[in-house]
């Protein structure tokens, strides 16, 4: 943030100067292209955003009103459609008429540019993409992880097109591009795909170009041969980031609450706007379960130490919560309480662990085989303890460490983590945690603190979940 704001300030003492110079055609330039440096912002609005034409609207206002701040806007698919996608193509790798999904999808958008007063058949080609993509499914009678990118790109590749054209109504001229079209090439790795090295670069010359506000799909790219990926789901933030690392600028992410929160407003009703997080925070809460931001989100900004702010698309004027660098000082020593549930408990047991070495290097080779991230972990003499929030696969990592190691897995658990800088120079905070939970009778089945010792994370069973969010929200924030 502070090499953010030395920029701004070297360019405006040129301005100063300049400005007292005679040579006005050169200030006025240098004027132009400074102020397009210093403000410029990418914008992204998830599916609730664009959920239907009163939402689109409203979508749109807020981009008109950010014009000065030479917006690139990115979106998500209609509010329910990637759901919609991905099921009618299931349904049709099963052999089963899905003639009932595919109205459902293009009535859906036909209604919505309808209320927006924009051609309904503006989305039609690629309406028909899909109709082509689903019958080849239903041929193959199968799905794979390339196919199912491809599926899932529909929705985006719809939704900017909506939201460029109720823009140039609006009088803003707007396009919408395939994020692939604007430099987005990834590695080939479906349905979890990376920007290549040289794809920023590629999105800088891209957009550099442009004469209207680009609206960008988000969640996908291509790779190097041209196939469609997509950068997982909940890819749009990651996509947004990555297009704000290229450009220099400004992060917003626009969802449908007020910023970063001490929990989830759904679970605990007296959650808090927190008005500024660190990076490490706010990567802690992404990664465990704070579904406001995509965990990857943050990645370009930290590297180029650029702000990311999380907004409201329904309440434009709140303030939301901005991440950055170092957070500042408050009285508060713990952020937020998130949960990521559905998780799975992988307890491995031997007494060859014991003293030997290289024995957790052939446990964690298992989880290479199979692609698999672990999110917490912890160890004894005989023992180690992780978890993953995924069942694919399962079964075999478990047979295959069963030739090594004695093996349970229990499912339907969850991650409670309790997230704060403060924490690190304030004693008792793990003492008030565990105090809080035992007196409600909540079994820990598991607990691990990181490294950075801004974070202590437990696992509890999943009935007990949002009690003990509750329960620790009270302790801290009242």
């Amino acid at each position: 943030m502070l090499l953010y704001y030395h920029k701004v300030l070297y360019k405006v003492q040129i301005l100063m100067f300049l400005a007292k110079s005679s040579n006005h055609k050169v200030f006025k330039y240098v004027l132009k292209t400074s102020y397009r440096v210093i403000i410029m912002i990418v914008m992204k609005f998830g599916g609730s955003s664009v959920g239907d034409a009163e939402r689109i609207t409203g979508v749109c206002n807020i981009v008109k009103s950010k014009l000065a701040e030479k917006p690139v806007v990115v979106v998500s698919a209609v509010k329910g459609i990637t759901d919609k996608l991905i099921d009618t193509a299931k349904k049709a790798a099963l052999g089963n008429d899905v003639s009932k999904e595919l109205a459902e999808i293009k009535e859906k958008h036909h209604k919505i540019l309808n209320e927006l007063g924009l051609d309904e058949k503006l989305v039609d080609p690629v309406l028909e993409g899909f109709y082509k993509t689903i019958d080849k499914i239903f041929v193959m009678k199968t799905t794979n992880a390339e196919i199912m990118d491809e599926v899932q790109s529909f929705g985006e590749r719809m939704s900017v097109k909506i939201v460029a054209a109720c823009l140039s109504k609006m009088g803003v001229p707007s396009e919408g591009f395939n994020a692939y079209d604007v430099g987005m090439i990834t590695t080939p790795d479906y349905s979890n795909a990376e920007p290549l090295p040289d794809t920023e670069e590629r999105i800088k010359h891209a957009i550099s170009k442009l004469k209207v506000v680009p609206i960008v799909t988000g969640f996908i790219g291509k790779d190097s041969a041209g196939n469609i990926t997509t950068l997982g789901r909940g890819g749009s933030d990651y996509t947004a980031g990555i297009i704000g690392g290229a450009l220099d600028a400004v992060t917003e992410i626009w969802t449908d609450v007020n910023g970063v929160m001490t929990s989830d407003p759904r679970v605990v009703k007296g959650a808090k706007t927190i008005d500024q997080i660190s990076f490490d925070e706010a990567s802690e809460l992404a990664y465990f379960g704070a579904k406001v931001l995509h965990p990857k989100t943050i990645w370009p900004a930290v590297r180029k130490n650029l702000p990311v702010k999380v907004l409201n698309s329904f309440e434009p004027d709140h303030k939301g919560t901005t991440i950055v660098r170092e957070s500042t000082k408050s009285k508060e020593v713990i952020k937020a309480i998130a949960c990521k549930k559905n998780i799975h408990l992988i307890n491995i047991t031997s007494t060859r662990m014991l003293l030997a070495h290289g024995f957790l290097a052939r446990v964690f080779s298992v989880f290479e085989d199979y692609k698999k991230s672990v999110d917490m972990i912890a160890t004894s003499e005989v023992s180690v303890s992780l978890t993953v929030d995924k069942d694919s696969d399962l079964d075999k990592i478990k047979n295959d460490l069963d030739g090594i190691a004695e093996v349970k897995v229990g499912s339907g658990k969850s991650i409670v983590c309790v997230v704060g800088e403060g924490m690190k120079n304030t004693p008792g905070i793990a003492g008030r945690i565990f105090t809080a939970i035992g007196k409600n009778h909540i079994s820990i089945e598991m607990i691990s603190q990181g490294a950075s010792e801004i974070n202590i994370s437990f696992i509890i069973d999943g009935k007990d979940a949002d009690k003990a969010v509750q329960v620790l929200h009270k302790e801290f924030f009242g």
